[in-house]
């Protein structure tokens, strides 16, 4: 499969971050920051050129556009990906790196074209977040797995069942890779545009980005059972008010908001009325 890459140069960290978010909405869900440069890829199937050039117009930006075979991007990120260590809670590597040291999780990742190795400060930020929660014996859904990390990571904590969910082919077969690697065996991958209907989990994971969360936020709660654990982001310092007023008004509570550099988590609680 084809993908697309956007090349931006830019200014300062924090268009980076702003440009992150607007691009991460219209479907773009791989980037890499360089100095004065921004490069950001999306299959070729889900490109749209025209939504692309209205970003581009309203925010006085240019771009150089490039396809890219599949096989290219695997040897970039190859080349460029680091083991990323949470703390001395997590650490996530390749398995080309040799095992980190003094974690208390280890995650061993294929670095495809999935979003989720741990490099962006929002899948940072999950994984913080969820050093703080209780997963043993729990049902948990990760919305938006991308390679999968955050529900391999659930299951190391000793959830009894996940469920990850994606739309995207190329993250599901990442993510598939990805739970055999790591030997995990309560993770049921399914692709699938929302969280299923019907069902009920302790703790809800979802990192993609403000306008899926706030479409999405109902159906949010509906997966919630009294005394749920929810953590959310995709989203900037600039969309809390947003958040805020999205959980309020679907009866869920907020316990907390971190951030990193633009970028923040919601830490949340469903209570029954």
């Amino acid at each position: 499969m084809k993908h697309i890459e956007i090349k931006i140069n830019t200014n300062s960290a924090e268009q980076n971050e702003i440009l992150i978010a607007l691009l991460a909405d219209i479907g773009f869900d791989g980037f890499e920051e360089n100095e004065n440069e921004l490069k950001a890829f999306i299959p070729e199937t889900k490109f749209d050129k025209e939504t692309l050039d209205a970003v581009a117009s309203s925010n006085s930006l240019s771009y150089q556009l490039t396809v890219i075979e599949q096989q290219n991007w695997n040897a970039q990120w190859e080349s460029s990906f680091d083991p990323v260590v949470v703390n001395n809670f997590a650490a996530i590597r390749a398995g080309f790196h040799q095992p980190v040291k003094n974690v208390q999780h280890e995650i061993i990742i294929t670095p495809k074209m999935s979003f989720g190795t741990g490099h962006h400060a929002t899948t940072f930020l999950m994984m913080e977040q969820m050093s703080a929660l209780n997963f043993k014996n729990t049902s948990v859904v990760d919305f938006g797995t991308g390679t999968g990390v955050l529900a391999i990571l659930a299951e190391k904590m000793g959830a009894s069942a996940i469920t990850a969910i994606d739309n995207d082919d190329w993250s599901i077969e990442n993510a598939k890779e990805n739970i055999v690697t790591n030997n995990s065996k309560n993770i049921f991958l399914q692709k699938a545009e929302i969280i299923p209907l019907n069902q009920t989990y302790n703790i809800i994971l979802a990192n993609i980005n403000l306008n899926i969360i706030l479409q999405n936020m109902p159906l949010i709660a509906k997966a919630c059972m009294p005394g749920s654990q929810i953590l959310l982001s995709g989203f900037l310092i600039t969309d809390e008010a947003s958040i805020r007023e999205s959980l309020t008004v679907n009866g869920i509570v907020l316990q907390s908001f971190t951030h990193q550099k633009d970028w923040i988590c919601v830490k949340a609680e469903y209570r029954a009325d």
